[in-house]
Protein backbone atom coordinates (compact mmCIF):
# COMPACT_ATOMS: atom_id res chain seq x y z
CA UNK A 1 0.00 0.00 0.00
CA UNK A 2 1.54 3.07 -0.94
CA UNK A 3 2.35 5.85 1.93
CA UNK A 4 0.66 8.84 2.00
CA UNK A 5 2.21 12.39 0.97
CA UNK A 6 2.81 14.45 3.65
CA UNK A 7 3.67 17.57 1.25
CA UNK A 8 1.30 20.58 2.40
CA UNK A 9 -1.35 21.26 0.37
CA UNK A 10 -1.13 24.93 -1.33
CA UNK A 11 -3.68 27.35 -1.60
CA UNK A 12 -4.13 29.34 -4.55
CA UNK A 13 -3.17 32.99 -4.92
CA UNK A 14 -5.98 35.03 -3.06
CA UNK A 15 -7.37 37.71 -5.03
CA UNK A 16 -9.78 40.51 -4.51
CA UNK A 17 -8.18 41.08 -0.83
CA UNK A 18 -9.00 37.79 0.10
CA UNK A 19 -5.89 37.69 2.03
CA UNK A 20 -7.00 40.45 4.57
CA UNK A 21 -10.23 39.13 5.40
CA UNK A 22 -9.88 35.69 6.04
CA UNK A 23 -13.77 33.71 5.04
CA UNK A 24 -14.14 35.43 1.88
CA UNK A 25 -14.58 32.33 -0.78
CA UNK A 26 -12.55 32.75 -3.92
CA UNK A 27 -11.79 30.60 -6.98
CA UNK A 28 -13.61 27.79 -8.47
CA UNK A 29 -15.77 27.35 -4.67
CA UNK A 30 -16.92 31.05 -5.53
CA UNK A 31 -17.64 30.00 -9.20
CA UNK A 32 -19.54 27.61 -7.80
CA UNK A 33 -21.74 29.40 -5.48
CA UNK A 34 -22.50 31.41 -8.08
CA UNK A 35 -23.91 29.47 -10.40
CA UNK A 36 -25.91 27.73 -7.95
CA UNK A 37 -27.28 31.63 -6.88
CA UNK A 38 -28.42 32.13 -10.71
CA UNK A 39 -30.15 28.57 -10.76
CA UNK A 40 -32.12 29.29 -7.39
CA UNK A 41 -33.14 32.62 -8.59
CA UNK A 42 -34.13 30.97 -12.04
CA UNK A 43 -36.30 28.23 -10.28
CA UNK A 44 -37.67 31.14 -7.84
CA UNK A 45 -38.81 32.97 -11.01
CA UNK A 46 -40.68 29.17 -12.09
CA UNK A 47 -41.88 28.86 -9.09
CA UNK A 48 -43.23 32.28 -8.87
CA UNK A 49 -44.76 31.25 -12.33
CA UNK A 50 -46.58 28.72 -10.65
CA UNK A 51 -49.03 30.79 -8.22
CA UNK A 52 -50.97 33.06 -11.25
CA UNK A 53 -50.00 36.49 -9.41
CA UNK A 54 -48.89 39.48 -10.95
CA UNK A 55 -45.27 40.12 -12.38
CA UNK A 56 -45.45 43.41 -11.07
CA UNK A 57 -45.21 41.83 -7.80
CA UNK A 58 -41.46 40.85 -8.11
CA UNK A 59 -40.21 43.95 -8.32
CA UNK A 60 -42.37 45.85 -5.85
CA UNK A 61 -41.21 43.25 -3.04
CA UNK A 62 -38.06 42.77 -4.47
CA UNK A 63 -36.07 44.53 -1.78
CA UNK A 64 -38.06 44.07 1.08
CA UNK A 65 -34.71 41.61 2.70
CA UNK A 66 -32.53 44.71 2.18
CA UNK A 67 -34.51 46.70 4.77
CA UNK A 68 -32.87 44.19 7.14
CA UNK A 69 -29.99 47.05 6.93
CA UNK A 70 -31.94 48.76 9.62
CA UNK A 71 -31.19 46.16 12.46
CA UNK A 72 -27.42 47.66 12.15
CA UNK A 73 -28.38 50.81 14.32
CA UNK A 74 -28.89 48.42 17.26
CA UNK A 75 -25.25 47.52 16.05
CA UNK A 76 -22.88 45.24 13.59
CA UNK A 77 -23.52 41.78 15.60
CA UNK A 78 -27.73 41.92 15.44
CA UNK A 79 -27.62 43.62 11.90
CA UNK A 80 -25.68 40.82 10.81
CA UNK A 81 -28.05 38.50 12.27
CA UNK A 82 -30.93 39.98 10.93
CA UNK A 83 -29.64 40.48 7.56
CA UNK A 84 -28.14 36.84 7.60
CA UNK A 85 -31.63 35.57 8.85
CA UNK A 86 -33.67 37.14 5.88
CA UNK A 87 -30.74 36.28 3.30
CA UNK A 88 -30.43 32.78 3.63
CA UNK A 89 -32.77 29.98 2.28
CA UNK A 90 -34.72 28.61 5.67
CA UNK A 91 -36.85 31.38 5.58
CA UNK A 92 -38.11 31.24 1.96
CA UNK A 93 -38.44 28.07 1.72
CA UNK A 94 -40.39 27.98 5.07
CA UNK A 95 -42.58 30.08 3.52
CA UNK A 96 -42.34 27.55 0.21
CA UNK A 97 -43.67 24.73 2.55
CA UNK A 98 -45.92 26.89 4.29
CA UNK A 99 -47.73 28.40 1.14
CA UNK A 100 -47.75 24.90 -0.44
CA UNK A 101 -48.95 23.11 2.71
CA UNK A 102 -52.16 25.64 3.17
CA UNK A 103 -52.22 26.64 -0.22
CA UNK A 104 -51.59 30.21 0.46
CA UNK A 105 -50.40 31.83 -2.66
CA UNK A 106 -49.10 35.17 -0.51
CA UNK A 107 -46.63 32.79 1.60
CA UNK A 108 -45.45 31.22 -1.69
CA UNK A 109 -45.09 34.37 -3.53
CA UNK A 110 -43.08 35.73 -0.19
CA UNK A 111 -41.36 32.91 -0.32
CA UNK A 112 -40.29 32.57 -3.95
CA UNK A 113 -39.02 36.14 -3.92
CA UNK A 114 -37.49 36.06 -1.29
CA UNK A 115 -35.04 32.75 -2.91
CA UNK A 116 -34.93 35.23 -6.17
CA UNK A 117 -33.25 38.08 -4.13
CA UNK A 118 -30.78 35.81 -2.68
CA UNK A 119 -29.78 34.25 -5.53
CA UNK A 120 -29.70 37.54 -7.07
CA UNK A 121 -27.51 39.05 -4.69
CA UNK A 122 -25.13 35.88 -4.28
CA UNK A 123 -24.88 36.02 -8.83
CA UNK A 124 -23.49 39.89 -7.56
CA UNK A 125 -21.05 38.66 -5.22
CA UNK A 126 -23.26 39.69 -1.79
CA UNK A 127 -23.05 37.18 0.50
CA UNK A 128 -23.75 36.61 4.38
CA UNK A 129 -22.19 39.32 6.37
CA UNK A 130 -19.75 38.79 9.41
CA UNK A 131 -20.51 40.09 12.66
CA UNK A 132 -17.63 42.86 12.21
CA UNK A 133 -18.22 44.74 9.14
CA UNK A 134 -21.04 45.26 6.85
CA UNK A 135 -18.96 45.84 3.74
CA UNK A 136 -16.98 42.19 4.54
CA UNK A 137 -19.22 39.57 2.96
CA UNK A 138 -18.34 35.21 2.45
CA UNK A 139 -18.53 35.99 -1.08
CA UNK A 140 -16.44 39.56 -1.41
CA UNK A 141 -15.37 42.41 -0.04
CA UNK A 142 -18.17 45.90 -1.05
CA UNK A 143 -18.59 49.04 -0.23
CA UNK A 144 -16.46 52.74 -0.28
CA UNK A 145 -13.27 50.76 2.42
CA UNK A 146 -12.60 48.04 -0.41
CA UNK A 147 -8.75 47.76 -0.13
Amino acid sequence: MPEPTTAPVTAPAETSGAQEYPGVVTGRPAIWLRVEAFAIAVTALAVFATTGEPWWLIPALFLIPDLSWLAYLAGPKAGAWVYNVLHSAPLPLALLIAGHHWQHNALIVAGAIGLLHLGVDRVMKYGLKYDHSFIVTHLGVHGPHKR
